[in-house]
């Protein structure tokens, strides 16, 4: 169990995230078309799974816009936004947004992916949401950079999961 604090309040998440060196645990979520995912799926791609707790909240909506950018610009690489928000709200925001270079999924079918991966908030005003995580995986769904950003409303490391994608 990890501790965040949402402005200096402190709350708890359900568990650890997946060690570095490790394979990460499969998961099914729900796409913007409302079809299936798994981690199975971008197998062969390095994936940056930025996961939070609302795309619908500033510092969500940027570590969106700022993973989108970063990802045109690097080679077999997919980010996955990983979120409980419905597949609806999910493709309003990146349409509106004009934003092509992420894959949105949603967890809101029964949270698996958020207690599998140790992330979910167990207290506090957020609770059952996902904590602000972002998980970098090689091809081969190896564990290469986690980050679980202490302070919910800050934004994550964006450079420190870009170099994990450059270090083979």
């Amino acid at each position: 169990m990890a501790s965040v604090t949402l402005k200096g309040n402190k709350f708890h998440t359900s568990g650890s995230l997946p060690a570095v060196g490790t394979k990460a645990p499969d998961f099914t979520l729900t796409a913007t078309d409302l079809s299936t995912k798994k981690l199975s799926d971008f197998k062969g791609s390095k994936v940056v799974l930025n996961i939070f707790p609302s795309i619908d909240t500033g510092t969500c909506a940027m570590s969106v816009r700022t993973f989108n950018k970063e990802a045109s610009e690097l080679d077999n690489t997919k980010v996955v936004c990983i979120s409980h928000d419905l597949p609806f709200a999910q493709a309003r925001f990146c349409g509106a947004e004009g934003l092509e270079n992420v894959v949105n999924l949603s967890d809101y079918k029964n949270g698996s992916f958020g207690k599998d991966y140790g992330l979910n908030f167990v207290d506090g005003p957020l609770e059952t949401l996902h904590s602000r995580v972002v998980v970098v995986l090689d091809e081969n769904g190896t564990v290469k950079y986690t980050e679980q950003v202490s302070e919910i409303v800050d934004e994550p490391n964006y450079k420190g999961a870009l170099e994990a994608l450059l270090d083979d």
